[in-house]
């Protein structure tokens, strides 16, 4: 007996470390930063999708896709918007190269190398790792409607679907399938750009001190923005001189391939019909230096509003979506014609 008391006792000695290193997350670049963070005392918790009936991630994505889904195989779900999709307006693939600033040129070249259009709001991608929605001035557009949603994801989902996609409001069942569906494109380590060497320093924080894990906590943090600037930016004070900047029509012509065709072509989301034709391009560029609700200018810093019996809008370009020499690029651009 006193033998296999013995023997016991060293077994679980040895089983010990292996359960405990098991605990330990395994570091890669195709690890979810959440869980990392989760691992330095970081509580997610507030975000994870609800255990309710009919939550999958698999119904998120058709929310956020196609508009509608189907729940537990019964019918599908009344469409949630009659204009807009999620992805009328946001990716969701990564969009940025550098996720820790906000520059709308890097964003358009990295957007057209990987074939993505070039929108008004920010990606869904990784948007679980933010901590703040409808930052800066939305306040001013949305009001009181914004103060439950900059803190509360599910509240800026609510947001997202009646007020900007004029629509109907989500049931509990869709919202929390688009949160599992985003905790599906939430950040991993290899989209902060880190190093192999800051990879492994990260992995070895872990055993390490309460004051090296807060370090590099912060360290991976500052890595990716936890909210989106948005300021809303003004035409030029004369539409015909616009702004005082010599655009670049290449770069023009990727903002109108991938952000006014997004939309327009063919009315793809839109009652207002473009494509790559001269008239498309002369409309826009005869419209440009007047004060018409057809001006680039005014589309693009004011959107425009919805019409009677018609609830669909463009909403405006923030100034960190589109900068004022990236207007003046697509001015360029519909000077000088589709050639």
């Amino acid at each position: 007996m006193k033998y296999a008391v013995s023997f016991l006792l060293a077994l679980m000695a040895l089983m010990i470390p292996s359960l405990v290193e098991s605990d330990k997350l395994v570091i890669s670049g195709d690890t979810s930063v959440a869980s990392l963070l989760e691992q330095m005392g970081e509580d997610f918790s507030a975000k994870k999708p609800k255990d309710i009936k009919n939550v999958s991630a698999e119904i998120g994505e058709d929310i956020i896709k196609r508009g509608f889904s189907k729940r537990g195989g019964l019918k599908k779900s009344k469409r949630q918007s009659k204009h807009f999709v999620c992805t009328s307006c946001h990716n969701v693939e990564r969009e940025d190269p550098d996720l820790s600033v906000n520059d709308a040129q890097a964003r358009l070249i990295y957007t057209d190398q990987q074939g993505l259009p070039f929108l008004q709001g920010t990606t869904l991608y990784g948007a679980v790792n933010r901590d703040s929605f409808y930052n800066g001035d939305y306040e001013k557009k949305y009001k009181e409607l914004v103060k439950p949603a900059r803190g509360d994801i599910r509240e800026a989902i609510q947001l997202c679907a009646v007020e900007c996609a004029q629509g109907r409001k989500l049931h509990d069942w869709e919202v929390e399938s688009i949160l599992a569906y985003m905790w599906t494109i939430d950040l991993k380590l290899s989209d902060l750009n880190l190093s192999e060497k800051e990879i492994t320093i990260v992995d070895e924080s872990l055993s390490k001190s309460d004051s090296i894990v807060n370090s590099t906590k912060q360290f991976v943090k500052d890595r990716f923005l936890t909210a989106s600037a948005a300021d809303f930016a003004l035409p030029p004070e004369n539409r015909k001189e616009g702004y005082d900047l010599k655009g670049d029509p290449k770069n023009g012509k990727l903002i109108y391939d991938n952000s006014c065709l997004h939309c327009h072509f063919n009315m793809r989301y839109s009652y207002f019909n473009l494509g790559n034709d001269k008239m498309s391009l002369n409309y826009l560029k005869n419209k440009a230096g007047k004060f018409s609700m057809h001006s680039i200018y005014q589309v693009i810093r004011y959107g425009t509003y919805p019409k009677g019996g018609k609830k669909s809008y463009m909403p405006q370009y923030t100034q960190e979506k589109m900068s004022d020499q990236q207007v003046e690029d697509l001015r360029a651009y519909l000077e000088q014609g589709d050639s």
